[in-house]
């Protein structure tokens, strides 16, 4: 029985740390949508209207900074972008690894030390998210391989 709370303790927080890093690119979608939906309510939308203007909000966030992230050719504009999805991700990241961090370990210097790391690497994971959607360093497709026998492209810049 000891065993079986042990493993099944590890594969749980396992599971939250994967989960932390999977939804780390939607902390800022997620406030915003929460933001537009308790707004609705509260000017008297009723409990659907809150729930669609919430999830309205939050996808138009996400797709429309993906977008922009995306199509931007300039390298601070792609980092202000970056940073407007990290730094949420970052404050929740070390607000989640905290309370992880609590679970195990009483308060001190090492529950924050790994609330830290654990922060950085949740702004980390959403930043690098949002690049996935550049294509190949941001200069296109001129750089790549063909898939169709391996030719490479017309590399001049």
């Amino acid at each position: 029985m000891l065993v079986t709370g042990i493993v099944l303790s590890v594969v749980g927080l396992g599971f939250f740390c994967w989960l932390l890093f999977a939804l780390a690119i939607y902390a800022l979608p997620f406030l915003a949508g929460l933001t537009a939906g308790l707004a609705a309510f509260d000017s008297g939308g009723g409990v659907m209207g809150t729930f669609i203007v919430g999830f309205l909000v939050s996808g138009a966030t996400l797709a429309l900074g993906q977008i922009a992230f995306a199509t931007s050719h300039t390298l601070l504009i792609r980092a202000i972008i970056g940073l407007l999805y990290a730094v949420p991700a970052t404050i929740a990241g070390y607000q989640v690894s905290f309370a992880l961090a609590g679970i195990g370990m009483s308060a001190g210097g090492w529950q924050m030390a790994f609330a830290v790391v654990g922060g950085v690497l949740a702004g980390f994971t959403a930043f690098s998210r949002m690049a996935l959607f550049v294509a190949s360093g941001g200069q296109g497709t001129e750089g790549a391989h063909s898939p169709i026998g391996w030719r490479p492209h017309d590399q001049r810049r």
